[in-house]
């Protein structure tokens, strides 16, 4: 049935600030002023195009459409304008500057600067020139005249916005989804965007989910549509929005409507009508569609599959369109009739996901020019940024300034920890050996040369020499190949000439230093060759590892597990095409499956395959204790807020010196350096929570666990340094300058954090332990424990906790109340916890809310969500403690210099994964093991571990620690060769 206007309504329809065919205003009579309507862009006759040649005398469109723009980086998703000579067209992002954005004036296309990353799915114009442009991660884009800006919007990044229309600037409707499911509708009324409930009485699927929006569209403030997935039509009266049934379970793309004509679109479905019913007017034998409009006089055209663009005369059939483009793109994505009467397409490879291979298409009255888009620019050499030219500074020990290379590097690469642990630990027996073997009394290593230099100046030239053809020699070969690897070998190359030496020179015969470096490099590349880690084949599995369980699909509820005591793979695909597309590309690996194999620094021999250290038990979901473990982390989840007005000191007099294992220390009394109390450091708990999460997060581009207790240990040797006191080796050996300093610290520090990655990764391969994201999903879904004769009763569920975890009653969820989102969902498990990253992270914070425990998020990237490889037992535990033993055995003391290191995290400008923290706070640590500790307590408050994982990663980082120390004592004290 079709609408039925009122003379009101249509008075009313006359006024929308929307121009164009599509919009439902009625086409210009010839020689009108309105918009250039029917005259070109000369303002001649409109008889003309933009090029003032001659069209048909009709005015009628030519019978074939042209292909008036190819982008091949990029594919385009709308097209809407207010006249002919002034068209829209927006995209996916094709790394030339943001989402796509481009503006035809009628005499060319010009890109409008956008420096919001994420792809644009829909734009809209409005006649005052207010335009609207919409995408993933949340984002709505407004331009007033003065540009494009992005909205704040009640969204999160997971947020994809598909349709945009507004009946005028201050009255806008958006909608959309997230992968395919949970569609919103969002309004703004002239000053903020907020969600709008959506009926009670909304469509769920088969799978138990409610369904995604993707296009909304409307002739007039009381009449708006939204379509969805699941067959979803939903219709505005003004006052509230209604279901309105489809007859169909197919998902709908495009909903557009004009006049008393309401079209809506999906594959291989057309349908026309209004609130009174819908009917099927497919053109037979169509395929996928997914672009629709209607003019105002009733011509109608939908696009989509392969380039397919059928139309429609008032009156008349559907007619298949003459393709005269000579392209075939995946699909024509949006359509558009101007004001006079041409038709647009934009589309590309839409359909499966890959958003490349953009089409504009046009068909009028017009020469339209082309659309050119950029090109990414041509491969130059590479080149290091001047400020990791040598970043150490020529004030620094030499070995110091590789080690801070070699940092640089590893933030350029990809967070393999394993891996970099082992460079890392190598660089420094490269740098130990060739400045013992210009030493009176140290023992090289693997080295046997032993070079004697009377004078003390010569002797540390010598030994600067070797040290960086040793570790250029070294760096060079482990780093070339891997992620950022030609930007730190230029970094290399231009810090050895800021440093004063040649790179080109590969001398390996005599005792110069420089062959006395090189040799050494080449002498730990070739020991370590066949190492287990198997480097060759660039560290990949030679286990036989083969997942158990299928991947976790992070955009999708809930979790399919054939064993939930076995970690799972993550899919991290963000499933932003219209279709809810998940990419196997976002399949993680197993980072670091042979590293319990690897040849260690002091651990004695293996007990079992994989273990040089047995931690005795692994958590398994059968443990009584582990629903309170899952418990502790959803906790911790819940007070990832900074409106919480809870607070904590965190002073080491009040928070830290826990027993070995545990989180029961109550602070130390006094400072043990100046014997006097702590003052109190009292910080909102939401923001000491978050701050402390991401400062030991160490996840892509930082420098991972191993290199940031480098970073540690360097700051410690800075604070000792710039308090004037004497490094002693235990802090009772002999007093060491600087370089002698750096070579002992970083050969043992970095020994410890190599034999820490061996044993934590060899636990990890052992157990296979799970990570929270699999336990809180998977115990989520199965129910709750803690009562059989509540709802949802299962032995394997999760633990009630009011305010935590609890179940969505029919009470609960009713207006007003804190499950009233969540109402579908009668029966199933609601947690509080953290909504995820926000589409603009610098800028905005999401808070905790109400959420379904099969849908929960770590505290994390999107693009990261929890490490690649098995939970138990903690990396970062492991390193931290490991570190922290070693550290301490080296100065002599657990404490830092004058008894507190500190660290600042300014107010709104230090959190990366969401604005803040909301006020400044400061990190304090009495001594290194209190340090250690926060670095695994971050794990639990971060969401990517259980307690057992951190208490037993520190028990062994601490044996691992004292291993290390007491491995390099000999070297240090020349008792480790016997002549």
């Amino acid at each position: 049935m079709r609408l039925s206007l009122s003379p009101a309504v249509l008075l009313l329809l006359l006024s929308i600030p929307t121009l164009g065919g599509c919009a439902g205003d009625p086409k210009p009579e010839p020689g009108d002023d309105g918009g250039d309507g029917a005259d070109g862009a000369d303002g001649v006759d409109g008889a003309d195009g933009a090029d003032g040649t001659d069209t048909d005398d009709t005015g009628a469109p030519p019978t074939e459409w042209a292909a008036v723009g190819q982008a091949p980086l990029g594919a385009f998703m709308s097209v809407h304008g207010r006249a002919a000579d002034d068209v829209y067209v927006v995209g996916a992002n094709d790394g030339l500057g943001g989402g796509q954005i481009w503006r035809y004036d009628g005499a060319a296309w010009a890109r409008l600067p956008n420096t919001d990353p994420n792809d644009l799915w829909w734009v809209h114009a409005m006649a005052d020139g207010t335009t609207f442009a919409v995408g993933a991660g949340g984002t709505i884009l407004r331009d007033e005249g003065a540009g494009f800006v992005r909205m704040r919007t009640p969204g999160i990044a997971q947020d994809t916005l598909y349709g945009v229309w507004g009946a005028a600037p201050d009255d806008v409707w958006a909608v959309g989804g997230f992968a395919g499911r949970w569609g919103f509708l969002w309004h703004f009324d002239g000053t903020a965007w907020s969600a709008v409930p959506l009926p009670d009485d909304m469509p769920v699927t088969a799978e138990g989910e409610l369904p995604g929006l993707f296009k909304v569209w409307g002739t007039a403030a009381d009449d708006v549509w939204a379509v969805g997935t699941h067959g979803t039509a939903l219709h505005y009266d003004g006052a509230a929005w209604s279901v309105v049934p489809t007859g169909t379970e197919e998902l709908l793309f495009t909903v557009h409507a004009a006049g008393d004509q309401v079209l809506i679109v999906g594959p291989a479905t057309v349908l026309e009508g209004g609130v009174d019913g819908l009917v099927n007017v497919t053109p037979t034998g169509a395929g996928i569609l997914q672009g629709a409009c209607v003019d105002g006089d009733g011509t109608a055209i939908v696009t989509g599959q392969s380039g397919t663009v059928w139309s429609r005369a008032p009156g008349a059939d559907w007619e298949l369109d003459l393709n005269a483009t000579g392209l075939s793109p995946e699909s024509l994505h949006a359509a558009w009739i101007d004001p006079e009467g041409g038709r647009w397409a934009a589309g590309g490879g839409v359909l499966s996901g890959g958003l490349l291979d953009g089409v504009v298409q046009y068909r009028g009255p017009r020469a339209v020019a082309a659309l050119v888009p950029g090109t990414l620019p041509a491969p130059t050499d590479p080149v290091c940024p001047t400020a990791d030219i040598d970043p150490g500074g020529f004030d620094a020990s030499m070995a110091r300034r590789w080690n801070e290379l070699i940092l640089d590097t590893i933030r350029r690469d990809i967070p393999r920890p394993g891996v970099h642990a082992r460079n890392l630990h190598h660089l420094s027996l490269a740098m130990w050996d060739a400045w013992a073997t210009f030493d009176e009394l140290a023992d090289p290593v693997l080295s046997t040369e032993r070079l004697v230099i009377a004078d003390e100046a010569d002797r540390r030239a010598a030994q600067e020499t070797a040290i960086a053809y040793a570790a250029y020699t070294l760096l060079k070969h482990r780093y070339a190949s891997q992620v950022g690897g030609p930007t730190s070998v230029a970094c290399y190359d231009a810090s050895m000439e800021a440093m004063g030496f040649d790179p080109t020179r590969e001398d390996v015969d005599g005792d110069d230093p420089v062959a006395v470096g090189n040799r050494i490099g080449r002498l730990i590349i070739d020991h370590y060759a066949d190492d287990g880690a198997n480097e060759a084949a660039n560290y990949a599995d030679i286990t036989g590892w083969a997942p158990l369980n299928p991947p976790l699909v992070v955009d999708r509820p809930g979790v399919e597990v054939d064993d939930p005591n076995e970690w799972q793979i993550l899919n991290l695909a963000a499933a932003e095409t219209q279709n809810g597309i998940v990419l196997d590309s976002g399949l993680q690996g197993y980072i670091g499956s042979n590293w319990g194999l690897v040849e260690p620094w002091a651990l004695d021999e293996r007990v079992s395959d994989y273990l040089y250290i047995d931690p005795g038990t692994h958590p398994v979901v059968e443990d009584p204790e582990m629903a309170e473990w899952v418990l502790d982390v959803l906790r911790k989840h819940s007070k990832l807020d900074p409106t919480l007005p809870e607070t904590i000191d965190i002073s080491p007099g009040a928070y830290g010196n826990n027993p070995l294992g545990t989180n029961d220390g109550a602070g130390h009394p006094v400072n043990g350096v100046t014997g006097e109390p702590y003052a109190p450091n009292v910080v909102k708990l939401g923001d000491f929570a978050r701050v402390l999460a991401e400062f030991w997060a160490d996840g892509p581009k930082s420098e991972t666990p191993p290199g940031h207790w480098n970073t540690l240990a360097n700051f410690a040797t800075d604070l000792h340094a710039d308090a004037g006191d004497e490094l002693r080796v235990g802090g009772d050996g002999p007093a060491l300058d600087r370089l002698a300093w750096d070579v002992s610290m970083y050969l043992s520090l970095n020994g410890a954090l190599h034999d820490a990655a061996v044993v934590a990764w060899g636990i990890k391969r052992e157990f296979l332990g799970p990570r929270p994201i699999t336990l809180i999903r998977w115990m989520g879904q199965q129910g709750q424990r803690s009562n059989s004769s509540l709802p949802s009763y299962h032995p394997d569920g999760l633990l009630l906790e009011d305010g935590v975890v609890e179940v969505i009653t029919e009470e609960s969820a009713a207006p007003g109340e804190r499950h009233h989102h969540l109402r579908w969902f009668i029966g199933e498990i609601a947690v509080r916890s953290w909504r995820g990253e926000p589409g603009d992270r610098a800028n905005e914070t999401t808070g905790v809310v109400w959420m379904r425990a099969k849908e929960w998020f770590p505290y994390q990237r999107r693009t990261f969500v929890s490490p690649a490889f098995p939970g138990f037992t903690s990396g970062h535990s492991t390193f931290s403690r490991a570190a922290a033993e070693t550290l301490t055995l080296l100065f002599g003391s657990p404490w830092f210099n004058g008894g507190m290191a500190t660290y600042d995290a300014n107010a709104n400008a230090y959190l990366i994964f969401e604005d803040g923290p909301s006020e400044s706070i400061q990190l304090q640590w009495g001594t290194f093991q209190d340090a250690a500790d926060q670095a695994g307590q971050s794990r639990l408050w971060g969401g990517i571990h259980i307690w057992p994982d951190d208490s037993h990663g520190r028990q062994t980082g601490y044996q691992v620690g004292h291993l290390a120390f007491e491995h390099a004592l000999p070297y240090y004290e020349g008792t480790a060769r016997v002549e």
